[in-house]
């Protein structure tokens, strides 16, 4: 085998490795609902009563967060990120969906205080849902049963074996599995809300 054919054949099983660990995640075991109808649950209730929505995380989850508003738009709801300098006060009736995957955040702790103070509903993603911070601040949980930061005790065991199959570090198991979340939360969205993909397209920006 080639050099070349070496190096590719080993990016495909990086790839495929990386990939079934986060299919792994959607068939974990949990007591909570599945969170992708969760989501969707709530995003059609906040759009059925003409509710905005919120967004909220921090460093590589907040990234994901962003994908998901730019989505929601193109959907056609009123979405927003939080911190952004257009985006309006959170009222009664708006939803905020924010993520701590290891279960809590104290900046995180914080906004969801701010939009429950000021009525709004608040959907917390987690990967830990019992504690004390998903029960006091949020009004319903979003489990996504995978690896974060909290518990990546040996992340970097396998490297230091010399083991050969990719493993993600920190908290890319979550942050990868909030992605492919999103993915699959859009696609059923668009179905309940009567969305095409033209309809979808459409509200793109046109300003890049």
């Amino acid at each position: 085998m080639s050099g070349g054919d070496a190096l590719s054949s080993a990016t495909a099983a990086d790839a495929s490795a990386i990939c079934a660990q986060i299919a792994s995640v959607f068939s974990t075991p949990s007591a909570q609902p599945p969170a992708r109808s969760v989501l969707v649950s709530e995003l059609a209730a906040a759009a059925s009563r003409g509710g905005r929505v919120f967004v909220h995380g921090v460093g590589r989850e907040g990234l994901m967060m962003r994908a998901l508003c730019m989505r929601l738009a193109h959907l056609g709801l009123p979405a927003h990120c939080v911190g952004d300098v257009t985006a309006p006060p959170a009222l009664s009736g708006d939803l905020l969906i924010a993520s701590a995957g290891p279960g809590t955040f104290s900046t995180v702790d914080a906004i969801c205080g701010v939009a429950r103070d000021a009525g709004a509903r608040v959907l917390l993603l987690t990967a830990r849902p019992e504690g004390d911070f998903p029960g006091r601040q949020a009004d319903v949980v979003a489990h996504l049963p995978a690896q974060t930061m909290a518990d990546d005790e040996d992340g970097g065991a396998a490297a230091a074996q010399g083991s050969s199959q990719a493993k993600l570090p920190m908290g890319s198991l979550y942050e990868g599995a909030m992605f492919v979340l999103f993915e699959m939360v859009v696609l059923e969205l668009a179905r309940v809300l009567g969305q095409s993909p033209a309809q979808m397209r459409a509200r793109h920006t046109n300003l890049e």
